[in-house]
């Protein structure tokens, strides 16, 4: 019969040794002296979790003010249009999705990428002569926050810099960051109803650039770029050969005078991957349905990125298999008229909003042309008791109970980001109390000379 001798040597500080002695057949075998291990918890954090980091949470996070208790709060600060229920989805959104949930047939898993169907009719509705999409162009996400994910993912390794708008939605450098990928940050220009400073942005390019994020109609600006302004980024991305991630889960919403041009139309040679959704356009954020469009008629990309994309996309198995199947209905059956009656508040409270912080001494807004957001300047001079945007806008929290996004959080200091969505008397009282909070504060030149002196 075999035996087994295990026997344990050590004392002191040493580790013990296990030295193993088989013994078969009346012969022993020595199979030598292994070092133990003696088993202790390390349990810690991936180095992914620690190199996340959201810059709006770590600024709001850390804002310990509490509201006027006089005052109701009035918050202008998150991009959820659906908060306070006066911008809801249309019937028509509502009831695909309650037909689609009755019929039982979407239950199960669906292929990573999305139903072919679901593929077919996004690419449908974006199809163009300019930018021709198929069913093979397009990736079913899970919202467009993953879209972008995705799309950094799949275009920049570790190491590399991707080139992010600044002012800018703060996602991009978290999503960035916590893959190892460089942000570098190009400036928008306020004075220019915020266009890229393209020559800023070209001395950023360098070997190690793996792609261009374009993001129009804007977040946190409401800016919305002209077909020429835009033509003029495509001869950069061109020239440095960069591809671009276009960020356009605001596209078509613009006001009225405005247009809206999807890049990829304008793109005779760049290769481009067009990030959007149902979030904005279709006021449903929390039905997590995105999209990526592939627009690569050069065969840039080539079967290499898309062959990346589906990889990745099989990390999570796709979005929602119910909203997927309501997809059809949603993007062909939504009456226009629905749009419309959106886009026309959004735009009557960037009149109003936008005509009463100009009257206000010391803020300097920028009149936005889409999206829900309007971005206010700091005259920071004349608040001279205030050290920055975080400071003025955490007093006018505990003041006047008024929340509205230092620009800090987007990289953009003395500026604050109004959203655009709340009801038509929360515009107006919240303006009001901002005009309180200013009247209060704001020092002339020679008042803020003094209290500069008196420090």
């Amino acid at each position: 019969m075999d035996s087994y001798l295990i026997q344990v040597n050590g004392h002191g500080d040493h580790a013990p040794v296990l030295d193993v002695h088989l013994k078969t057949n009346g012969n022993s075998i020595s199979l030598g002296k292994v070092k133990g291990r003696k088993p202790r918890w390390a349990v810690r954090a991936s180095e992914m979790s620690k190199k996340t980091f959201n810059p709006v949470r770590a600024i709001v996070d850390t804002m310990k003010v509490e509201p006027n208790p006089k005052k109701a709060m009035i918050s202008l600060s998150l991009g959820d249009p659906t908060v306070f229920g006066n911008l809801p989805t249309n019937d028509e959104v509502t009831r695909a999705v309650k037909e689609v949930l009755d019929s039982g047939r979407y239950n199960g898993y669906a292929p990573s990428v999305g139903y072919q169907s679901c593929r077919e009719a996004v690419a449908a509705y974006y199809n163009c002569p300019e930018a021709p999409l198929t069913a093979q162009d397009v990736i079913l996400t899970s919202g467009c926050s993953q879209a972008i994910e995705l799309a950094l993912a799949v275009l920049a390794n570790p190491g590399q810099n991707i080139l992010v708008p600044r002012p800018g939605f703060s996602l991009y450098k978290t999503l960035a960051l916590s893959m190892g990928i460089e942000v570098k940050l190009y400036n928008l220009l306020p004075e220019k109803a915020w266009e890229i400073d393209l020559k800023h942005l070209e001395s950023l390019v360098d070997e190690k650039t793996a792609c261009l994020i374009v993001n129009n109609p804007s977040n946190p600006c409401g800016s919305v770029f002209s077909k020429r302004h835009l033509q003029k980024i495509l001869a950069v991305a061109s020239r440095q050969c960069v591809p671009i991630l276009a960020d356009e889960i605001y596209g078509d919403m613009v006001f009225a005078d405005c247009k809206y041009e999807p890049i990829a139309t304008l793109s005779t040679n760049v290769p481009i991957l067009s990030c959007g959704g149902l979030a904005k356009r279709w006021l449903v954020p929390g039905w997590r349905m995105g999209w990526i469009l592939i627009h690569d008629r050069r065969d840039i990309f080539g079967n290499e990125i898309r062959d990346g994309l589906v990889r990745l996309s099989q990390r999570i198995l796709g979005p929602c298999t119910i909203v997927q199947g309501a997809l059809e209905r949603i993007l062909h059956r939504t009456p226009p008229e629905f749009y419309h009656n959106t886009l026309s508040i959004l735009k009557s409270n960037a009149d109003l909003c936008y005509a009463a912080l100009s009257a206000i001494p010391g803020l300097q807004p920028v009149r936005p042309a889409g999206a829900m957001y309007l971005m206010v300047g700091i005259e920071m001079e004349h608040f001279p008791e205030f050290e920055n945007d975080v400071e003025f806008t955490e007093r006018l929290i505990s003041e006047q109970s008024v929340f509205c996004l230092p620009a800090t959080c987007f990289e953009y200091p003395n500026f604050f980001r109004v959203v655009i969505t709340v009801p038509e008397e929360m515009i107006l009282e919240a303006c009001s109390r901002i005009q309180e909070f200013c009247e209060m504060h704001y020092q002339g030149a020679e008042g803020a000379q003094d209290l500069e002196c008196d420090k």
